[in-house]
């Protein structure tokens, strides 16, 4: 019955989040049904293991949320984001604009610009490059995601996602984790990609199909649809509702001021990481104040955050009398952040919930025994709870809350660098977390006007056989030769 209670509050789960409905409301009625069946106290694991885990997950990452939402819609209003992207429709021009796309969004999400901001930005973008040279616009979603959603997301050491931030409090890791196997899973993500996107140009060319119909959707009627809204907070760090508020400039910065911010994050995350925490004393962490917490257990976050607060500084400083709407801007930027927290939050109290289920060892058990060692083992859990949940960040942390400890303790006693651990379960949630029903897809194909008939084929190809094809080479390198 325990197991049942499982896989019927998982179906509750993931039947109606596809439907539209709150994961707020959700994901606990999904905890109580699974406590339910199993015969467990209904009120104690509500407010007691799903809260306390929800709330854990909130003192951890909010502040990743917050600032990362601030930033990128800072980085939209200050017209940053559409300098950038005209800056490469320029210079590569129509003849290159599958290249184009791929590398502006690649830019610009790399740098810390949220998500579903990048979206609406480069849909525009895409249009007019794909319309002068004539290439279907079928293919402008996945153009879009190559660049957005995967190398940048999971893979390319220092990039400041919350999914490469997630790992770092239960590996004792930093951003830029097992570099050497991040930079070629991210070279192995874009020559495949791109492969794919011109094998298909090619083949339109061919057939004689056209760009044809259709246009981008204005960002005003995507900002309404709440069906939609209640799909994307879950899957990204960004609330769409808000690309609405605000206002952006009309007269876009040059290039260098534009990209300045962008550099900012790169380079102050990477001191960070590797030489400004090092150097500190923080041995105040170990007192019950602040936790009994170690610098492994806090330094990987606290440098994503010092580098996007620096960033935020920089475009205040640099953009100021652009920004025409500052306090709409500002407030819109930290609203953005409160249901995609809060919704990831409430998926990973599911998850401490289910794992707290007696019949959860079965899974435990199933998971762990899994062929291959703990590397096979962890990306088979990030894989599937993150196409479960249809997050990569809210099935990244159940994988992690429920058996981080457990991969930690075999990696010391085979001697597996904790890194090469943090760069596996990173590109395992950033693959099946692209299945037709998760969020930043049904909100991109809604973007660019396309449907799933037309464009998830080729969103499959580059989001998620181009992951599996560099999650495999990182799990065989890794296992061969270890971490570098």
């Amino acid at each position: 019955m325990g197991l049942a209670g499982i896989l019927g509050g998982l179906g509750v789960l993931v039947a109606f989040a596809y439907r539209g409905w709150s994961v707020l409301l959700l994901a606990p009625l999904a905890a109580l049904v699974a406590a339910l069946f199993s015969r467990e106290p209904l009120l104690a694991h509500w407010t007691e293991t799903f809260m306390g885990s929800a709330a854990a997950f909130l003192a951890r990452f909010f502040p990743l949320f917050l600032l990362g939402a601030l930033f990128g819609k800072l980085m939209e209003d200050s017209g940053s984001v559409t300098a950038i992207a005209r800056f490469m429709t320029q210079r590569l021009g129509p003849e290159r604009a599958m290249l184009a796309v791929v590398l502006a969004g690649a830019l610009v999400t790399y740098g810390g610009v949220s998500l579903f901001v990048a979206f609406f930005v480069l849909a525009p973008m895409a249009q007019e490059l794909f319309r002068a040279a004539n290439i279907p616009r079928r293919l402008m979603p996945a153009a879009i995601v190559l660049g957005t959603s995967t190398f940048t997301m999971s893979a390319l050491p220092g990039t400041p996602s919350i999914q490469n931030a997630i790992p770092m409090p239960f590996f004792g890791t930093t951003p830029f984790a097992a570099p050497g196997l991040g930079v070629l899973a991210s070279l192995i993500m874009l020559a495949f990609g791109l492969w794919w996107l011109d094998r298909e140009t090619k083949a339109a060319k061919l057939s004689g199909e056209d760009f044809g119909g259709g246009a981008p959707t204005p960002a005003d009627r995507l900002a309404t649809d709440e069906t939609l809204r209640e799909r994307a907070v879950t899957a990204r760090e960004f609330d769409p509702a808000e690309i609405a508020h605000g206002q952006e400039t009309d007269t876009p910065p040059p290039i260098a001021l534009a990209a300045l911010p962008l550099m900012m994050v790169i380079a102050v995350n990477l001191a960070m990481s590797l030489f400004v925490l090092g150097a500190l004393d923080t041995r105040y962490l170990a007192e019950s104040r602040f936790g009994g917490v170690s610098l492994a257990d806090v330094g990987g976050v606290w440098a994503v955050i010092t580098a996007l607060a620096c960033a935020i500084a920089t475009v205040l400083a640099l953009h100021h009398r652009r920004l025409h709407a500052l306090r709409a801007t500002m407030d819109a930027g930290a609203n953005a952040a409160v249901l995609p927290a809060m919704s990831v939050a409430s998926l990973v109290g599911f998850g401490a919930a289910v794992a707290a289920m007696p019949a959860f060892a079965v899974v435990r058990d199933a998971v762990l025994g899994i062929g291959g060692g703990p590397l096979v083992s962890l990306a088979v859990a990030t894989n599937v709870l993150a196409a479960l949940t249809g997050s990569a960040s809210g099935g990244l942390t159940i994988a992690l809350d429920a058996l981080g400890a457990t991969y930690m303790a075999r990696a010391a006693e085979i001697g597996l660098d904790p890194g090469l651990l943090h760069r596996v379960a990173v590109i395992g949630s950033g693959t099946l977390d692209s299945l037709p029903h998760n969020g930043a897809v049904v909100t991109l194909l809604s973007v660019c006007g396309a449907t799933h008939g037309e464009s998830y084929r080729d969103i499959v190809m580059v989001g998620i056989v181009g992951a599996m094809l560099a999650l495999a080479v990182v799990i065989a390198l890794g296992s061969m030769v270890g971490s570098f």
